[in-house]
């Protein structure tokens, strides 16, 4: 069905103020890596980011003047077709495998195919269950 591979996601909070977002984004940029999937939540006076790479040791470094803790946790990234239903048949093989998802977050804007990103209770038994015919 899907693509399924799971992925070190960086996780860290930033004060929440105007302008966090480029701050962001130039300094790994400047690191030369690539974010693969972000996500960026207001929460009072701060901010969490979850960000993606290949790159992640360059990425935790360039950040180390914005952030002062940067984590890592375990993400699957899930590339499958950008058609109706498909969500609902990747979630309900999660449910069937008894995965519960903490967080997910993907974005399409008209291409064949989009990117899910999950947080789950078993990433290596969500990632097994998604590859399933």
């Amino acid at each position: 069905m899907a693509k399924a591979k799971i992925a070190q996601a960086l996780i860290f909070t930033v004060p929440n103020k105007v302008g966090q977002l480029c701050a962001v984004s130039e300094l790994i940029a400047e690191a030369n890596v690539n974010i693969d999937a972000i996500i960026a939540v207001e929460s009072g006076s701060s901010a969490e980011f979850r960000i993606i790479t290949a790159k992640n040791e360059k990425a935790k470094k360039a950040l180390s003047s914005l952030a002062t803790d940067v984590r890592q946790e375990s993400a699957v990234c899930v590339q499958m077709a950008n058609k109706a239903g498909r969500l609902g048949k990747a979630a309900k093989k999660l449910a069937d495998a008894g995965v519960n998802v903490i967080r997910a977050w993907a974005a399409t804007f008209g291409g064949k195919s989009t990117t899910l990103v999950l947080q789950t209770s078993d990433d290596n038994k969500a990632v097994e269950a998604l590859r399933k015919k």
